[in-house]
């Protein structure tokens, strides 16, 4: 053999070799499809566990004569323990805020205290700070001065996570806040 067919016989068999590798790699199946119901299964048994809390927290308002709740429309229930009825000034957006809150269960046992949590400064709806939604959301009806008690479902609070090692999963709470200053953003 010459040469030239070596060089013949090598392009011939390199040849198809290119044309397969070339071909684009097939779609990837999945391999068991989902329908959905585990998101439904989810959303059910959340709106269980709300309507439960709902339900024990309605108990414990309809019990105490001493206190006017009010019920927001973010989900959560609240009643004044001091109110400022000197102005209607309450945070925006930007607001910088300073407060103190503690957090306890409904039986008034104290899970974290105004002392552990200290002195909070937040910016209303721009803060990164790791503050539950009933609090974020609490803070913007409140006015400065004041003193609240606010009663949070579950999923206002600390949800499925809970506090380790000091809250269980799912497990409303109640919060006393005291808002001291708002100072207005620009």
């Amino acid at each position: 053999m010459n040469l030239h067919m070596l060089n013949r016989l090598f392009y011939i068999l390199l040849f198809p070799f290119l044309i397969v590798s070339c071909k684009s790699p097939d779609a990837r199946h999945p391999l068991q499809s989902n329908s959905g119901t585990f998101i439904k299964e989810s959303a059910d048994r959340n709106k269980k566990i709300y309507d439960e809390e709902k339900s024990y927290i309605e108990k414990l308002i309809a019990k105490d004569s001493t206190n006017q709740y009010i019920a927001s429309k973010n989900g959560f229930w609240y009643f004044y323990n001091k109110r400022n009825t000197t102005t209607t000034e309450t945070p925006n957006l930007g607001d910088l805020v300073k407060f103190t809150y503690n957090i306890k269960d409904l039986n008034g046992d104290v899970i974290l205290s105004e002392k552990e949590n200290g002195l909070q400064q937040y910016k209303v709806d721009q803060s990164n700070q790791e503050l539950i939604s009933g609090i974020r959301e609490g803070i913007k009806l409140m006015k400065e001065g004041e003193t609240v008690t606010f009663l949070l479902p579950s999923y206002k609070a600390f949800g499925y996570y809970g506090i380790e090692e000091k809250l269980g999963t799912n497990i409303p709470v109640q919060s006393t806040i005291t808002l001291h200053s708002i100072e207005q953003s620009n």
